[in-house]
């Protein structure tokens, strides 16, 4: 049974997606395909139950997991037993952040790591934050950086890297809603706001809302990600609150054109941290990286 073979199936086991496991571990569909056949064959039984829209484990899928996780962990504790004398680890990791948390946290905590383990080659993936636990969760990714879910799954562990203040950010330049923003008081509820589609940052603006009495919010755009709310503030499309380090590490032609207003009821700040699977933190190249952030 060939290792690769082992470490296909079992992504294939955590998305349950033929499309996404060949993109994912850079193979086509029909080899991709052609190998899950080998290994029914080696084992004589179906593992997956197939049809148009999804992919089942079997049980004999269910144990073959279990077999192939414990023959993989156990390879990579030899192999790094064997390489302990060696200058490092090595092999990929492979990361998803925000772009905004890329130019942020992400630069101190890869300096410290690559210093090392300077044989490990990173893969960073960029997207929306909301989506890094179930990144992690798919296998699509080793590490995430995210904001602290108000319910972790239980197979996911949270190591804390910092707390984000929330703020209000308005256009600079003089238009109809810096004008409505900055009134007094403001009446929120006839603001446009541009918003998150979701994750933690989404549901304490909606808590913002509540807490400012406002029922029925006149959303102008919900955004995948928050950097794009930036540039849209700063054009005059509507307001936002937003974590800081968004616009701290936005771009200076759009920093500049919004401005930081009160916002009245307080909002929790954002607590920010790398997740991963909880069952993978005794892997080498995982476990040191995880070591580095209890540092």
């Amino acid at each position: 049974m060939d290792l690769r073979d082992l470490k296909l199936f079992l992504h294939l086991a955590e998305s349950r997606h033929f499309g996404r496991t060949a993109k994912a571990t850079h193979v086509s569909p029909s080899t991709l395909s052609r190998q899950i056949q080998r290994l029914e064959e080696d084992v004589g039984r179906v593992l997956f139950l197939r049809d148009n829209r999804t992919v089942q484990l079997t049980d004999a899928g269910e144990q073959l997991k279990i077999f192939a996780q414990q023959t993989l962990l156990q390879y990579q504790q030899l192999s790094h037993r064997l390489g302990q004398h060696g200058p490092s680890l090595s092999g990929e990791l492979r990361l998803f952040c925000s772009v905004t948390a890329a130019y942020s946290h992400l630069p101190p905590i890869l300096d410290h790591f690559r210093a090392r383990h300077p044989l490990v080659e990173i893969k960073l993936t960029t997207g929306d934050p909301a989506d890094a636990v179930e990144k992690v969760q798919s296998g699509d990714a080793d590490l995430g950086i995210a904001g602290h879910p108000e319910m972790l799954p239980a197979s996911i562990d949270f190591a804390s890297i910092g707390h984000i203040p929330m703020i209000l950010i308005t256009p600079a330049l003089p238009c109809p809603v810096r004008s409505q923003a900055l009134a007094e008081p403001p009446d929120w509820s006839h603001i446009p706001f541009i918003l998150p589609e979701h994750g933690p940052a989404r549901r304490r603006i909606d808590r913002w809302f509540r807490g400012n009495h406002i029922a029925n919010p006149q959303i102008y755009a919900t955004v995948a990600g928050h950097e794009a709310i930036v540039s849209m503030v700063a054009l005059g499309c509507g307001i936002a609150l937003i974590p800081s380090v968004v616009v701290d590490n936005s771009p200076e032609p759009v920093r500049n054109r919004v401005r930081i207003i009160e916002h009245g009821t307080p909002v929790e700040p954002l607590e920010l941290g790398v997740c991963v699977q909880r069952r993978r933190l005794r892997e080498p190249l995982i476990e040191a990286f995880w070591q580095l952030l209890e540092r």
